[in-house]
């Protein structure tokens, strides 16, 4: 039996190689285009149906922006008395809680979320909420006096907020808060909505005093008032009160029951 052995010499490789190195060399002219494309034109986007009612780049205010500050990873606040030194927690927040329940739904009171959406609509910026909803924990944690622990925080129907932009100028922002009540249609022929007074009657923990009518109560604190775990800022900001239910027709007061009325998670 033979065998043959068949190899390839040097050159013949070489030679295969530069066969498939060979191309067609394109020759073409400065100016030549194959394919004619038309220039690119921006486009301005849609707006979503929610956007129509907004003339300014932030998000509609909704009740989702009252949710409580509370935050499970915040130190315990130490308060020494007499004999004993008592231990405060604060409450999980959102995560651990809904809002106020009424008929069953998380509420927070419409008057409060429709004067800030006026607000950034007629500002053109953004409505910072330092501080809505409060449950009674992170209440408690804030501090332990009376205007915390009885507060309209807890109810859903007070809310502090300043406006970016309007850091130090928070008069002009009072003014469109009262301007509010007299281009609102709904208001119009009721005078104790549409006109403000100023209250004096009691200690009310600020310099300036307060604006108020038949359905809120306006404060404005300095940059050295009102400073707690939520306002903790060093610019002035605003807190509004809602005083009168406008769908219930009733005065609006802190209860322990509606305090407590809400979800755990």
């Amino acid at each position: 039996m033979s065998i043959f052995l068949y190899g390839c010499s040097e050159n013949s490789s070489s030679t295969a190689s530069s066969k498939k190195s060979e191309g067609e060399v394109i020759i073409r002219r400065n100016q030549e285009v194959a394919l004619s494309i038309d220039p690119m034109l921006h486009c301005t986007r849609e707006t979503y149906p929610w956007e129509k009612q907004c003339s300014y780049a932030n998000s509609k205010i909704t009740h989702d922006f009252f949710r409580c500050k509370g935050n499970s990873l915040n130190p315990p606040r130490i308060v020494n008395k007499e004999k004993e030194s008592i231990r405060y927690y604060d409450c999980g927040g959102c995560l651990k809680h809904s809002l106020p329940l009424r008929n069953g739904k998380e509420f927070i009171y419409p008057i409060l979320i429709d004067l800030l959406n006026d607000l950034q609509n007629k500002t053109g910026k953004r409505v910072i909420i330092t501080s809505g909803h409060c449950c009674p924990e992170h209440s408690r944690y804030m501090s332990d006096l009376p205007a915390h622990l009885y507060s309209k925080h807890l109810i859903g129907a007070e809310v502090d907020f300043y406006i970016q932009g309007y850091e130090h100028e928070p008069q002009k922002v009072i003014d469109i808060l009262l301007q509010y009540y007299q281009d609102n249609p709904k208001y119009q022929g009721k005078n104790s909505f549409t006109s403000f007074q100023r209250y004096s009657k009691e200690n009310t923990n600020v310099s300036t005093l307060p604006w108020f009518n038949e359905e809120v109560f306006i404060k404005l604190f300095s940059c050295k008032e009102g400073r707690d775990f939520d306002n903790r800022h060093s610019h002035p900001y605003i807190s509004i009160q809602v005083r009168y239910d406008w769908d219930l027709k009733k005065k609006v007061n802190y209860s322990s029951i509606e305090a407590n009325n809400f979800y755990r998670y």
